[in-house]
């Protein structure tokens, strides 16, 4: 049994690690974020994707990227989802990366990316 059971601690482990350090958040949940001013969002699609549509209220990492401190807000517990092209893109991690090395305790992914944004038929902001 104590075999089984480390077993198990080591395979949900490296399920847990294969999932990213960053927890996904779900396009409904960031919908509902966004609406009620409750997240930053980050897109780090590159600023030509930015401008031909991007989540609303995202900021465009690539050209705030060394002034990101001062564009994340002052409480370090507040939501913060950074996202780029879709579940298989991984640029992501640099903005969370930053806002994690800035303080911020509850950065997110939007694993679904501005990919499956669209897919959802989600309003864009250009």
């Amino acid at each position: 049994m104590k075999k089984f059971l480390t077993l198990l601690a080591v395979v949900f482990g490296a399920v847990a690690l294969h999932a990213g350090e960053y927890p996904d958040i779900s396009i409904n949940e960031l919908k509902s974020a966004i609406v009620h001013k409750q997240v930053t969002v980050i897109d780090v699609n590159g600023s030509d994707s930015y401008k031909e549509g991007h989540i609303p209220g995202a900021i465009d990492f690539q050209s705030v990227k060394s002034e990101l401190a001062a564009k994340l807000p002052t409480d370090k517990s507040a939501l913060v989802v950074a996202y780029c092209g879709g579940p298989t893109c991984g640029a992501y991690a640099a903005a969370a990366k930053a806002a994690s090395e800035l303080g911020y305790t509850n950065v997110k992914h939007l694993s679904a990316g501005i990919s499956g944004w669209k897919d959802a038929h989600a309003p864009l902001e250009k």
